[in-house]
């Protein structure tokens, strides 16, 4: 079967958060054969289709969630492909296994990226980033997948990139299929040592082995959320089976059988916190789906 269908999936199995109800149906996409039959399931499930990767920036609400989910899982893994110094990769490839990929090869330029566990596809779309640097900074063009069109190629610059932002400009529900990357040329040994070195910064400050959904806020201009956070007294915070997390405040965890009520309380709770002593209002650099 080129396209699997499950009904009423569990948001738990879906996000790295863990929590969190059923969705209406999730659509896994095996090959690229099952475009076509994703263009069906397309028509049926309009309202409220999202794509999803490893779901490791997504917060779901309990309950029965009126979405339905596209997922790109290929039976046939492919290795990324080189050429020059530019790097193809499937949308499916986890970042993590991207720079494996590209320490092997020599290849520099997206180790601020480690530690981040999402798939390639889903890192474009939310243009995920730390120490310095982002998918914008490297990425030169994405094929994409539109109901009207198909799969196509579209430049960086045909394409919106923010802070935490990707509008690929379609106008209708896009799925990202592949993308292809500019690097630099270096060595083996100075990317792995590069990739360990931001690795080792975030294993000793963030929680990166515990179940999370990554930042939960974005940094206001000028601020650092984790920090308003810790000022506001949520490092530590805990709710239920959730917790803002004792080495990052800015870090929500699943700490044993948490709810999506429970996390959607501390989100209000650390909101209005912060906007009381400090007048900024936060904004949810986490996906929450309710």
């Amino acid at each position: 079967m080129t396209l699997e269908l499950l009904h009423e999936p569990k948001m738990a199995d879906l996000t790295s958060l863990g929590i969190g109800g059923t969705a209406r149906a999730l659509a896994k996409v095996r090959d690229e054969a099952g475009l076509d039959e994703l263009a069906f399931f397309h028509e049926k499930e309009a309202a409220g289709l999202i794509a999803i990767g490893e779901g490791s920036n997504m917060l779901a609400a309990d309950g029965k969630l009126n979405i339905a989910f596209v997922h790109m899982a290929l039976a046939k893994k492919t290795e990324p492909e080189i050429s020059g110094l530019t790097v193809r990769v499937s949308a499916d490839t986890r970042l993590p296994g991207l720079l494996a990929f590209l320490i092997r090869n020599g290849l520099s330029g997206m180790e601020g990226l480690a530690g981040i566990p999402g798939s390639v596809g889903g890192s474009i779309a939310m243009n995920a980033g730390s120490y310095g640097t982002d998918m914008a900074a490297s990425v030169t063009r994405v094929r994409l997948w539109t109901p009207s069109k198909g799969l196509f190629w579209k430049n960086v610059d045909e394409m919106n990139f923010g802070y935490r932002h990707f509008s690929p400009e379609t106008g209708e529900f896009t799925l990202i299929w592949e993308a292809e990357f500019l690097l630099n040329r270096s060595t083996e040994a100075v990317v792995k040592s590069k990739v360990q070195e931001v690795f080792s910064k975030k294993k000793s400050s963030q929680p990166v082995l515990e179940k999370t959904a990554g930042c939960v806020f974005k940094n206001p201009e000028g601020y650092s959320a984790g920090k308003l956070l810790d000022d506001a007294g949520f490092k530590g915070k805990t709710l239920g089976g959730m917790a803002f997390s004792e080495m990052h405040a800015n870090f929500l965890v699943n700490k044993e059988q948490g709810t999506g009520a429970e996390a959607l309380e501390l989100l209000d709770m650390a909101t209005e916190a912060v906007s009381n002593k400090f007048g900024i209002t936060l904004e949810t650099e986490v996906i929450v789906l309710q």
